[in-house]
């Protein structure tokens, strides 16, 4: 009797699939048939669908429906599907063209009045759809946006049902009231989940968060920050309570450089997804940082939950910083998952829903007492932990995660003279800012026309065969290595750590100095090195 088809977006993970859906009417008793392998919000789609249509004004066809989500393999769900089915549903009934929305992605999800809500993970969706070749999406108004975002793709943003039926009929479309001034505007509603974010935020903008001149002495942390951030290379502060590790730490995406175009968009379409994107700011152009309390489990950390796995918090830090405060009070099987998404920059979390693969590219910061009361490096502190549960304490950060650590330095008390400001300030954010952008530049230009663009992202092999340091520069880590004190893996993060020294210093490549710098870094043992010398000072 009557057959229509458009398309719609499923999600998986972060990943997007173009949905067919196709809607067949045909003679018999009244009824509305969803199939597809649709999930329990999906299926429900069926009420909102048929109550937005009536309510639009249009009639609603009195006819065996059959609505068909193809293909019927991939897991679907989400009322993202309400919008493309509606339209299907139209265009077999004839009240508007089945051409014309043929070759439509439509994203959004319909009220019972007819209002289109927005819905998460638009830009994911719509980036889906224009690497599968499509021109033409229609998402609801407030996430028109976000949708923008992607180039070569033409969006048209709906409030409602009733003026999307105009629009594709050429009839004059019809005004529809937004949500008072001053009044919350529950349209809103399915952009923002509260706890979908584990400890998680956007980091503030430089100018008006925390500065690093707040931060009383630590001047060896400070340069470990400084490195770590100019090459993104995991970071370990130990030491005692109040030292200052947590605020350092705080500061970290401040002097990190401005995200690029593509890391934007890969940071947004993993915030859209986990229903955290800010409303008004589509773009996420500073890198994210995350923050889990010590008792989050391995599931919220590497990503999980009903069905399909979501984003966790590594995932969330991506292309910015993920913190772990008190880190050896998480659990060692939380730890011990972050081994993977460190070496390969994404994780793999399989269910018995499906595999999803989420990008995790971030810098680990990590922040550790000594010992259980804190006091075990203090001279005359009144320590009373025994040895055995000060080492079983430090053990909770397994040897395999800690052969990850390209940085690991010791924060020292803070003395009195730097804390009442005798020692002199230290240098504010947007200096040390100004470094960092300075080496990653540096960096950028050597890596050109490879697939690398910062140093911690360079493999073993090239460092050893084709971006090699100067004569004699690997004397000490050569005996780092006989002596057992350096593994293969700890070798490599030595000389990503070496070169990005060198692009502080704007030296050509490491020499002798530059590895022995990295050395102290990475093992805590003195080299000669002043790591904290002078402001800037690295050769």
């Amino acid at each position: 009797m009557g057959f229509a088809r458009t398309c719609s977006v499923a999600l998986v993970g972060v990943e997007g699939v173009v949905v067919e859906v196709q809607a067949d009417l045909e003679a018999g008793v009244a009824a509305f048939t969803l199939v597809g392998l649709p999930d329990k919000s999906l299926t429900e789609s069926r009420d909102r669908v048929r109550a937005a249509i009536v309510n639009s004004d249009a009639e609603w066809p009195q006819k065996k429906l059959t609505v068909g989500l193809s293909p019927a393999s991939v897991p679907k769900g989400g009322s993202g599907f309400d919008l493309a089915v509606a339209a299907a549903v139209l265009g077999a009934a004839e009240r508007i063209d089945p051409r014309v929305i043929a070759d439509l992605v439509l994203i959004g999800e319909l009220g019972l009045d007819g209002r289109v809500r927005p819905v998460r993970g638009v830009l994911p969706a719509v980036l889906a759809a224009a690497e599968a070749g499509y021109q033409h999406v229609v998402v609801p108004e407030q996430t028109a946006g976000e949708a923008s975002l992607v180039p070569g793709v033409s969006v048209l943003g709906v409030r409602s049902l009733r003026q999307l039926i105009a629009v594709l009929t050429d009839e004059p479309v019809p005004e529809e009231e937004p949500a008072e001034e001053g009044r919350p505007d529950a349209m809103l509603a399915g952009l923002l989940v509260p706890g979908a974010g584990v400890g998680t935020g956007l980091a503030a903008d430089p100018a008006d968060g925390p500065d690093l001149a707040d931060v009383a002495g630590q001047h060896n942390a400070r340069r470990a920050l400084e490195v770590a951030a100019a090459g993104s290379h995991h970071l370990l502060l130990s030491g005692p309570p109040g030292a200052g590790k947590t605020m350092l730490a705080e500061r970290l995406p401040g002097i990190l450089p401005p995200l690029t175009r593509q890391e934007s968009l890969e940071v947004t379409a993993v915030h859209s997804v986990a229903g955290i994107l800010p409303p008004g700011e589509p773009l996420v152009r500073r890198a994210p940082y995350c923050a889990p309390h010590h008792s989050a489990t391995m599931q919220s950390l590497v990503g999980g939950g009903n069905g399909l796995p979501r984003p966790g918090a590594v995932s969330l830090a991506h292309r910015g910083v993920l913190f772990l405060d008190e880190a050896p009070e998480f659990s060692g099987k939380a730890l011990d998952a972050l081994r993977q998404p460190l070496e390969s920059g994404h994780v793999v979390v399989a269910r018995a829903a499906g595999v999803v693969r989420l990008p995790a590219r971030f810098l680990l910061a990590l922040a550790a007492n000594p010992c259980p009361c804190g006091r075990h490096t203090l001279h005359g502190a009144g320590c009373e932990c025994p040895s055995l549960l000060i080492r079983r304490y430090q053990a909770r950060l397994s040897g395999p995660l800690l052969d990850r650590i390209d940085i690991r330095v010791e924060a020292e008390p803070v003395t009195r003279s730097d804390l009442l400001g005798q020692g002199g300030r230290g240098e504010p954010t947007a200096t040390v800012a100004d470094r960092v952008r300075e080496a990653r530049a540096r960096a950028a230009h050597r890596l050109t026309d490879t697939p690398w663009n910062i140093n911690s992202e360079i493999p073993g092999h090239e460092l050893r065969t084709r971006y090699t340091v100067g004569p004699g520069a690997l004397a000490a880590a050569e005996r780092d290595i006989e002596r057992g004190l350096l593994t293969a893996r700890g070798l490599d993060r030595v000389l990503r750590v070496a070169w990005t020294v060198a692009d502080l210093a704007g030296h050509d490549r490491p020499d002798a100095h530059d590895v022995d710098l990295a050395l102290q870094l990475r093992t805590g043992i003195a080299r000669g090195v002043p790591v904290g010398a002078g402001r800037g000072d690295y050769s």
